[in-house]
């Protein structure tokens, strides 16, 4: 037989060239993982038979899962309630009357509502929609206009509460509440960085972001009251969480509630709109699940190949520096981004990638005092996580692919493809310049836990 390793490193590449040829991520998991176990594991027939009776409620019925269709479903409520032109009206009605006002706006309406939905390509494609049509009319360049939509997408991703972080803190046996509370000033440093780059960009190119008019006094206070809905759902949700109240599926219930009992003050919702409300939770949270199930099993193959363990060793063998190695991994999630979405990378590099780290910082009991990075576990587990997503946001807009993209482009279809990664450069300057301060100062991440946990 075969060297097990190899077979490992082979069922990797039969993964990735499946993604390339655009197979469905989780079909693409599950036959690289049930795959390798039948041909690289004795008797690898009856392992697979057996390990899939109970592998799917085993995966399912983890309580820590429960928050994900909560979070989806909120979120889906919340596209309905009007909340994404709420959030945008009233950010306008702050910055609209700035050079690039209405950019910057749209940058903290996407931070709003990635606060609400916990995803990238859905705060991309609703804000889209919403901002767009504003932004050209107040004359902004193709390039800025999308470009700055494109870049407020990724927000989703980082700003709690997050699907993503969610499902990073159960692979890596992390505390959701504390990832959570991890993910809020990286996710505040990216929006002022994002309005720092928009003021730069047009105080170099003021034709690309003119002013907009400012609004009356009756006008702006109308457009604050319409957002605070979204304020007191996140105050709810999230505010809870931090002060210990309840944890996340409970949280995530309350928002559900607090989302429809807002949208049912502006519009009842009609059995059409519940009908497809219902019918998107119940095909994202299946299709996250199901990605969730195909990574299990790639995850079973490769450990009875013990190709994390070998990676490790021959990782900390090689004698390179941990911050080399860190950069390395980091780079790979950039390059991974031009293949999948953010979900299935986490899922995918995270348990391979995280057995690494820990041989590098001497194990899962090192302390702060000593080798590896200077941490313990759990402040690595945390760090980690954090620069992963943050690198993986970099991926959903890095060319030639960048799943967001490809989202914003399909609204602004007058507005070339090459125009938008021209408008994005300058933001992906300000997401390199975030990587390199929170690889820097883990404190930046690493703060707000503690203080809380103190």
């Amino acid at each position: 037989m075969a060297d097990p390793v190899a077979l490992g490193f082979a069922a990797l590449a039969v993964l990735l060239l499946l993604i390339v040829l655009r197979m469905p991520v989780a079909h693409a998991m599950i036959l690289a993982g049930g795959g390798g176990m039948v041909l690289a594991v004795p008797d690898g027939t009856r392992v697979l038979l057996a390990q899939l009776k109970t592998l799917a409620y085993g995966v399912f019925s983890n309580y820590d899962l429960s928050v994900i269709p909560m979070f989806v479903l909120m979120g889906a409520l919340a596209t309905r309630a009007g909340f994404s032109q709420a959030l945008f009206r009233a950010a306008n009605a702050w910055f609209g009357w700035l050079r690039g006002g209405t950019a910057m706006a749209a940058i903290a309406a996407c931070a709003g509502f990635g606060a609400v939905s916990g995803s990238s390509l859905a705060t991309a494609s609703t804000m889209g929609r919403v901002a767009l049509p504003e932004l050209l009319r107040y004359r902004y360049s193709g390039a800025l206009a999308t470009g700055t939509l494109a870049a407020g997408g990724v927000l989703g991703i980082l700003i709690p509460p997050s699907v993503v972080l969610v499902i990073y803190a159960i692979i890596v046996e992390a505390n959701i509440v504390t990832m959570f509370m991890a993910a809020l000033v990286p996710g505040l440093i990216a929006v002022v960085l994002f309005m720092g780059t928009i003021a730069a960009y047009v105080a170099v190119r003021p034709q690309a972001g003119p002013a907009g008019g400012a609004g009356g006094r009756a006008e702006f206070r109308a457009a604050t009251l319409g957002a605070l809905p979204v304020l007191a759902v996140f105050a709810a949700v999230i505010g809870g969480i931090y002060a210990g109240l309840y944890g996340p599926t409970p949280a995530a219930a309350i928002g559900v509630f607090l989302v429809w009992l807002f949208g049912l003050m502006r519009a009842p919702m009609t059995l059409r709109d519940w009908r497809a409300v219902l019918i998107e939770t119940a095909a994202t949270s299946g299709m996250i699940y199901l990605i969730l199930l195909g990574a299990e099993m790639l995850k079973i193959y490769l450990g009875r190949v013990r190709l994390p363990q070998v990676a490790a060793e021959f990782v900390v063998g090689a004698g390179l520096e941990p911050f080399t190695v860190l950069l390395l991994l980091l780079a790979a999630l950039v390059l991974l981004g031009c293949l999948m979405d953010s979900l299935s990378m986490i899922l995918l590099v995270i348990p391979f990638f995280w057995p690494v780290l820990v041989a590098l910082n001497g194990g899962p009991v090192q302390q702060a005092e000593g080798s590896g990075f200077g941490m313990s576990t759990d402040d690595l587990k945390i760090w980690f996580g954090i620069l992963a997503l943050i690198v993986v946001e970099l991926g959903l807009i890095t060319p030639p692919v960048g799943m967001n993209v490809f989202v914003i482009s399909a609204i602004a279809r007058d507005v070339p493809m090459i125009e938008t990664f021209r408008g994005l450069v300058p933001f992906l300057l300000a997401e390199v310049g975030r990587v390199a301060l929170i690889l820097a100062f883990p404190a930046v991440a690493l703060w707000l836990p503690r203080l809380l946990a103190g």
